[in-house]
């Protein structure tokens, strides 16, 4: 496997991350700033800061195609950065919610993007032209808690949803003249606003830290606490589903993962690695980590001698420090992305975690 490309940007935890279609800006949510990184040489230089939250920035998202940045924070706002000759221009979106602002995502449209919130809700937002500014509508029932993640469907209509109810949902954000009628789908046909077109619970309900529906949009895997990971296959409108797999782990709980074409998922979390996982409707198992044990830059640790090995146990009471893994990161991965695709696959990959670090993986 390639050496994964390691950037230690800070020593503070990165809650989000997003790369610009060209790759030439990286942005990550760093305290109440959204700062923006470009590649110099080998290595992220800080280009800009934008400051618009006065309280910590949870998720950010940058849009393929226009290059607008969408931001939301515990100070229950959202903000859309709209790139300008001059720099970063912030417009405020009217979210109407009481709670924190959790977790953003742009629809692959880039005409809407859906924000989760401790408010037990989603607000789906939208342009509206004649007066100039960002406004949302509200997915509500049935979510009872917070909403911790979301993910958008291929077609911009449906939206995966997780929360801390231990639910993972899909709803319809279907809104008139936003959106064109979508096809139908084993999820729905007929699709007002705020349907429910699937809701699923794992086996030990577990509040869920992230959603993804498959590149067709034909399946839906969310991770939860309980370590496992559940791959839903529906079959056909209003029917139970074609399949629910849950694949139990013995791993520590996941905070992460996207789909590498239609029979391999890739998650990470609290373990600090990422791990691959194979399999169809007919079932799914773990198949291995995707960074090798000997990692790259390590070294092998030179034998210690007897006399200085007691000595470090008479000093410190164990024979060497052990508090570095043996991992790339070094602390809990909070975040990752697609970086490089080649139709329904994904070449490279983007993490970030706690320890401060952005790591490029390839596949």
């Amino acid at each position: 496997m390639t050496a994964p490309e390691v950037h230690h940007l800070f020593h503070n935890p990165i809650a989000d991350h997003s790369f610009s279609a060209d790759h030439k800006t990286l942005a990550v949510a760093r305290n109440t700033t959204v700062e923006l990184y470009s590649k110099v040489g080998n290595a992220f230089k800080l280009k800009d800061e934008l400051k618009g939250h006065d309280k910590t920035v949870t998720s950010i998202d940058i849009a393929p195609n226009s290059g607008r940045i969408v931001s939301c924070s515990q100070d229950r706002n959202a903000l859309v950065w709209e790139p300008t000759p001059q720099g970063y221009k912030p417009t405020l979106v009217l979210l109407r919610i009481n709670r924190a602002a959790t977790f953003v995502r742009w629809s692959p449209s880039e005409t809407k993007f859906a924000v989760g919130s401790g408010d037990r809700l989603i607000a789906v937002c939208y342009f509206e032209e004649e007066n100039d500014w960002w406004v949302s509508k509200h997915l509500k029932k049935p979510i009872r808690s917070t909403v911790t993640t979301v993910a958008w469907h291929p077609n911009s209509v449906l939206l995966a949803a997780g929360s801390t109810d231990a639910h993972a949902r899909v709803f319809s954000s279907f809104i008139k003249g936003v959106d064109a009628r979508p096809e139908p789908t084993a999820w729905g046909e007929r699709l007002p606003f705020n349907t429910v077109c699937g809701e699923y619970m794992n086996n030990s309900a577990g509040w869920v830290h992230s959603v993804a529906f498959s590149p067709s949009g034909d399946a839906l895997a969310f991770a939860a606490h309980d370590s496992s990971i559940t791959v839903v296959y529906p079959s056909a409108p209003e029917q139970p589903p074609k399949a629910v797999i849950s694949i139990n782990t013995q791993l520590l709980p996941f905070m992460s993962l996207i789909w590498n074409g239609e029979a391999e998922i890739i998650a990470a979390g609290y373990d600090c690695e990422a791990f691959r996982f194979a399999g169809g409707v007919d079932g799914w198992q773990l198949s291995g980590a995707v960074e090798t044990k000997g990692r790259p830059g390590l070294g092998d640790q030179r034998e210690e001698s007897a006399l200085n090995m007691f000595r470090q146990m008479d000093l410190k009471g164990k024979a060497k420090d052990d508090t570095q893994l043996k991992t790339v990161h070094q602390n809990t991965i909070t975040m990752i992305r697609p970086f490089e695709t080649s139709g329904d696959a994904v070449k490279k990959f983007s993490s970030t975690g706690v320890d401060g670090r952005i790591v490029i993986w390839t596949v």
